[in-house]
């Protein structure tokens, strides 16, 4: 899994970051490499000022914990997979701490498919039980982030111990393989590699993650080309909308401003001279 990292904005735009509006990330252990892609934290301090935060498509499923909430049973949450950007005003204090899983290894703490998560957040408690209101009160009584993610390594690698459930073969190598072509790779070409027919695979995804494999092949793919720009000081955009088979400029510039609301100039401010 190592070679998929999803990227968000607040990593890619660090201007925005200040000392009322922060975002950091960290790596899980090496056993839980293959199921958390990192946690993160946001917190924003201000009550005088609001401050945008913007949420893009990464492939991922995320648990969620509100640091600040009064509720121990209702103070955990999770989303499943975005196929379109979001953009929040922040208005309030909020202390947020997340762990981003990969979708085709999450079912083993959610005991659930993806899938039911699409849209409106679901409370932890709906699927964990008391379990979520003890895990809740554990965190937010953590004394820094050091503990916090301690405490959540122990929770999780409980959880593998406890859930014996086998992964889906086709789903799992499906996504393997997307992220290995780095979501070029057609549906055709999947099915010819996994031996399922494409009606099988289509299906199969839309139960498990509530996406089709060519909606989850563009996030990737997205993903992907925002990793290249991201470790890049120059770069063509035309050249890069060639390497990810894009067919033209306007339609990765398109693409883009789909999936993170922005065109690719106003993210990366890429002198217009390499375009």
């Amino acid at each position: 899994m190592q070679f998929y990292v999803p990227l968000q904005p607040p990593k890619l735009q660090k201007e925005l970051l200040d000392s009322n509006y922060q975002y950091r990330e960290y790596l899980p252990n090496k056993s839980l490499e293959s199921y958390v892609a990192c946690y993160w934290t946001v917190d924003f301090h201000s009550s005088e000022q609001k401050k945008l935060h913007r949420i893009i498509p990464d492939g991922c499923a995320d648990i969620i914990f509100d640091l600040r909430s009064s509720s121990f049973s209702k103070g955990a949450f999770v989303v499943g997979l975005m196929t379109e950007y979001e953009a929040i005003n922040l208005t309030q204090k909020c202390s947020l701490f997340g762990i981003r899983f990969y979708s085709d290894t999450v079912y083993r703490f959610l005991r659930h498919p993806v899938s039911q998560f699409i849209g409106n957040p679901v409370f932890l408690e709906d699927i964990w039980g008391d379990e979520a209101a003890f895990m809740t009160e554990e965190i937010i009584s953590a004394n820094g982030i050091s503990r916090i993610i301690e405490k959540v390594e122990l929770k999780l690698k409980r959880f593998l111990l406890l859930n014996e459930s086998k992964p889906n073969y086709l789903l799992q190598t499906g996504l393997q393989y997307i992220y290995a072509t780095k979501g070029m790779i057609s549906i055709r070409s999947l099915s010819e590699k996994l031996s399922y027919s494409e009606r099988n695979i289509r299906r199969t995804f839309h139960k498990e993650l509530g996406v089709s494999p060519k909606e989850l092949s563009g996030i990737i793919r997205f993903q992907s080309l925002l990793q290249e720009l991201y470790n890049s000081n120059q770069y063509s955009f035309t050249n890069i909308a060639i390497k990810y088979g894009y067919s033209d400029q306007p339609h990765f510039i398109n693409n883009f401003r789909r999936y993170y609301g922005m065109s690719p100039n106003q993210v990366f401010k890429i002198n217009s001279a390499t375009q």
